[in-house]
């Protein structure tokens, strides 16, 4: 049995959904204990037990201890099965979020896979449905997981109800990562999304106005249904040989031009690194990157991506190697 202590180093959400998935890819019988103990309240919250019981019934495993506020859950993973699944966070709880416990395992299955799922799509603390269009979804085609996404509906907090439908081919090409070169900058482009509540104060708009007083960029603006106000900005800078992204949520009280100059400010500081990847990327492709090896250059070295090397490392024969903001594997 693999024993994951997840208190070590960030001590939350990721050490689980990683451990998760990858017990699902390996069929390692899992332990999961202290699970977020680094944060108040500690243990499972809604979108930590949707993640898990979806994997339960994709792997066709059993589970220990998989209910609200548990601090331990032990995993058997069995036999990955695809076919078409629905799942309801019930919450504001973030979709794209249970999409990286979902995709690493889903990608192992011997058809296509249909994801349909509802929750939160734009809410803090995780990558915005928009980043996973834009940055995420371009890395996996990179190294050959192929898969379609539509966003039905948009969920921001608190009502969430944001509804996707999410497609994956199974993983039949494995490329081995490189993405230590990111070519020359092609173009900046910012999605400014907004409720339809929204649209007669032009928040769309002003957000984008934010976000050019620090860099130039085509735009692409969305007047959305959703069950709750909200608005969001995603920034992407395009390379030739990769994209980098940020995301920044609109909030009660705070200006619209605001939240896109946010969002601008940490795309810029991105560019500016020299790196392949944003730092947000970077601990997201590290669970890819044990599975087929290579090297990458990130903008900064997070404490979720050190935590997702000390999982990969539990769960496959690989070692991982730090040099600079360089992240090397060797089998």
């Amino acid at each position: 049995m693999i024993e994951i202590d997840g208190s070590y180093c960030e001590g939350g959400g990721q050490i689980l959904r990683t451990a998760v998935a990858l017990a699902g890819v390996t069929g390692k019988e899992t332990r999961i204990f202290n699970i977020r103990a680094s944060r108040d309240p500690p243990g499972l919250k809604r979108q930590h037990l949707t993640g898990i019981l979806a994997a339960v019934e994709i792997c066709n495993a059993s589970i220990e201890g998989a209910e609200i506020g548990s601090k331990e859950v032990v995993f058997r993973p069995e036999t990955i099965k695809s076919g078409k699944y629905k799942m309801d966070i019930g919450t504001a709880g973030s979709v794209t979020l249970l999409l990286q416990t979902l995709i690493p395992i889903i990608a192992f299955s011997d058809k296509k896979t249909v994801l349909n799922i509802i929750g939160g799509t734009n809410v803090q603390w995780s990558p915005s449905i928009d980043y996973y269009s834009e940055v995420f979804l371009y890395f996996l085609e990179k190294i050959g997981i192929n898969t379609k996404m539509e966003i039905l509906r948009y969920g921001f907090y608190p009502k969430g109800g944001g509804k996707i439908r999410f497609e994956v081919l199974p993983w039949e090409n494995k490329n081995k990562i490189d993405l230590t070169e990111r070519g020359k900058k092609k173009k900046i482009k910012a999605i400014s999304i907004a409720t339809h509540h929204l649209r007669n104060v032009e928040v769309a708009e002003r957000q984008i106005r934010g976000f050019r007083r620090v860099l130039p960029c085509e735009k692409e603006i969305r007047y959305v249904d959703s069950y709750s106000i909200g608005s969001s900005i995603t920034g992407t800078a395009y390379f030739e040989n990769s994209r980098m992204g940020s995301s920044v949520l609109g909030e009660r009280g705070k200006k619209a031009e605001i939240v896109g100059r946010e969002a601008a400010e940490e795309l810029k500081k991105e560019i500016e690194s020299s790196a392949v990847l944003d730092k947000h990327m970077g601990d997201q492709i590290i669970p890819y990157l044990g599975l087929v090896g290579g090297k990458i250059k990130v903008s900064e070295i997070t404490d979720h991506l050190k935590s997702n090397i000390w999982v990969v490392e539990k769960f496959l024969p690989v070692k991982f190697r730090i040099e600079g903001n360089i992240v090397k594997t060797k089998f």
